[in-house]
């Protein structure tokens, strides 16, 4: 290949090329034609979904840590990493001391259930109102 000159050369690099283009342009428009554009949110059909509310946010988040946790998954950095506030941190500190307990007292069914039980009564105390019970940074 000399300075100045195409990679493929000829008829069969732009059939290449093309070929190429026309995966690219046909991949480009399927992947439009599943996302809703911006009519979704208008008229019937098509509405966003709401936003979770604090508290499921919380039992979500919560939840899947506490299972992780459970089973055998080292947390990365801090509670904010994880995705939780400080409170949701604490309340998974404590149903998954309890679980840990529960696992050497009755096994692991009992174990996740008594986590799932806990995670949600504990956020739906928390977030009864919308929001944290004490203060802002809570």
């Amino acid at each position: 290949m000399g300075r100045g000159r195409a990679p493929w050369p000829g008829a069969a690099g732009r059939r290449l090329l093309l070929s190429a283009l026309l995966a690219v342009t046909a991949a480009t428009a399927l992947s439009c034609a599943d996302s809703p554009g911006p009519e979704a949110g208008s008229g019937t059909g098509g509405a966003s979904p709401e936003p979770p509310s604090p508290g499921e946010a919380c039992v979500s988040g919560v939840g899947h840590w506490a299972r992780a946790l459970l089973d055998g998954a080292e947390p990365y950095g801090d509670y904010q990493s994880m995705g939780l506030s400080n409170r949701q941190y604490d309340i998974l500190r404590e149903v998954v001391a309890a679980a840990r307990d529960a696992v050497r007292a009755q096994g692991d069914r009992h174990a996740r259930e008594l986590t799932d039980r806990q995670v949600r009564e504990a956020c739906e105390k928390e977030y009864a109102d919308g929001a944290p019970d004490e203060g802002g940074w809570r």
